[in-house]
């Protein structure tokens, strides 16, 4: 159907359906932690020696990105508060952009309804997914969203830099840097191609499985809920979506118009998505990756550091 980030969008509509009509789902958590190394791998490949200049960039759009995240929580928190009169508990962690893990964590101490949360965090992934890449396809000239690589790399490459690659990762995930896997793989070979050191690239065949593996990951995460509680949160979940979304467009509009960037980069970096798969989309529409997972890093760190001082001043001290 020529449809942008295909291989990745395709498997996931398709598990998600699946899991809702009670086909038990599941990505095994080590084959899901090899899954975020290779797609790691793979995005770093998509980083080219130029992308050092371009670091210039950042300081506004991260300054920036403090504003567009509380004002997406915001937004999403009024109408799931006010317009769909959840308890303000529950509105105010169904609105929080990310970090589901994290946000489900404090949620339990504050006695929130929980699957309502997780619906509301899953849709949201859920239909990103589906509309980012027609949104930044449409308005950045984006590729059609296959995420190959005409460069070839030599064996030697390999045995190098997969290695390496690896114990990236390992440290990541031990200095518990968010996404660990994936991001500690792809700064390692982000960083070997942006300096020319090396050609990290993976075969097509391989990189086109990972977004298919991917895919069915997002989709397993249906799992959790039934589908009345589907439907049962489907209206407020669009409605705080689409708050949010309206937001992180007009925040992008506005980074990319003071630095001078692709609209659609901006929207990927502050798009209320998950950390990899934010990235993963930005090197599948052949944007900038590594200024995309920066700032999803930020934001991502920015709310653990955050979230419990925030959520004591927004709700109260329990």
């Amino acid at each position: 159907m020529d449809l942008p980030a295909a291989w990745l969008s395709g498997a996931m509509v398709f598990v998600a359906a699946a899991t809702l009509s009670g086909v038990p789902t599941l990505m095994p958590v080590r084959l899901r932690d090899a899954l975020f190394v290779m797609i790691g791998i793979s995005m770093g490949g998509g980083v080219r020696p130029d992308v050092v200049e371009r670091i210039g960039e950042w300081p506004v759009s991260m300054a920036m990105l403090v504003a567009v995240m509380i004002s997406v929580t915001l937004a999403g928190y009024v109408v799931l508060h006010y317009g769909a009169k959840w308890s303000k508990e529950t509105a105010y962690f169904g609105a929080i952009p990310g970090a589901l893990s994290y946000v489900m964590a404090l949620a339990t101490e504050r006695g929130a309804d929980l699957p309502r949360i997780a619906s509301s965090q899953s849709l949201r992934l859920f239909v990103l997914v589906a509309i980012l890449p027609f949104a930044v396809v449409s308005s950045s000239g984006g590729a059609d969203g296959n995420g190959t690589s005409d460069l070839v790399a030599r064996p030697l490459d390999f045995l190098i830099g997969l290695p390496l690659c690896l114990a990236a990762s390992w440290i990541a995930v031990k200095t518990r840097i968010p996404g660990g896997w994936m991001t500690g793989a792809f700064f390692m070979s982000a960083g070997l191609n942006a300096t020319g050191a090396l050609t990290l690239v993976l075969p097509d065949v391989v990189v086109l499985s990972c977004f298919v593996m991917m895919g069915a990951h997002i989709g397993c995460r249906f799992g959790a809920m039934t589908v009345r509680q589907f439907i049962g949160v489907l209206g407020a979940s669009l409605g705080a979506f689409s708050a949010a979304f309206l937001t992180s467009i007009l925040g992008a509009w506005i980074v990319a118009r003071l630095v001078g960037i692709p609209f659609g980069q901006a929207l990927l970096a502050y798009a209320p998505g998950g950390l990899e798969v934010m990235t993963l989309l930005a090197f599948m529409l052949d944007l900038d990756p590594a200024f995309v997972a920066a700032h999803q890093i930020a934001r991502f760190t920015a709310m653990v550091l955050l979230l419990p001082f925030v959520t004591a001043l927004v709700l109260g001290r329990k």
